[in-house]
């Protein structure tokens, strides 16, 4: 990370200086505790921001909620809004940049989209 920054510091800052450039609120349920792995907290920056940038760019949400926790079987994100949602069959290249980035990871990422209710991207890195 950037100046020996933890994942969870470098999310902080993102975090707050996406929302304020989009006016939309973060709410963080959780971030790590412990030190990530650089390589695995590079692949989850680049899943979250991605996963960000698609509710800035389409969601039209004015609230988003991320967690990131480590435990035992690994490490575990989420964001979720309750914006427009989209049907699935409309997935554009950013689902696919999240998916290739966590399984770079050795990991799995899942989307689940309810048109009018929002989005929920989960994914996961087993420990190893």
């Amino acid at each position: 990370m950037r100046g020996g920054r933890s994942l969870a510091e470098e999310l902080e800052s993102y975090l707050g200086e996406w929302s304020g450039r989009t006016g939309i609120v973060v709410e963080t349920w959780a971030l790590p505790t412990v030190d990530v792995p650089s390589r695995i907290a590079r692949g989850v920056l680049v899943v979250i921001r991605e996963a960000l940038d698609n509710v800035e760019r389409h969601s039209g949400t004015t609230t988003v909620s991320i967690a990131v926790t480590v435990g035992k079987s690994g490490l575990k994100l989420t964001v979720s809004d309750h914006g427009n949602g989209f049907s699935l069959n409309q997935a554009a290249r950013g689902i696919a940049r999240m998916r290739a980035s966590m399984a770079e990871l050795g990991g799995s990422l899942s989307v689940t989209s309810v048109q009018g209710e929002g989005t929920t991207v989960s994914g996961i890195v087993p420990r190893r």
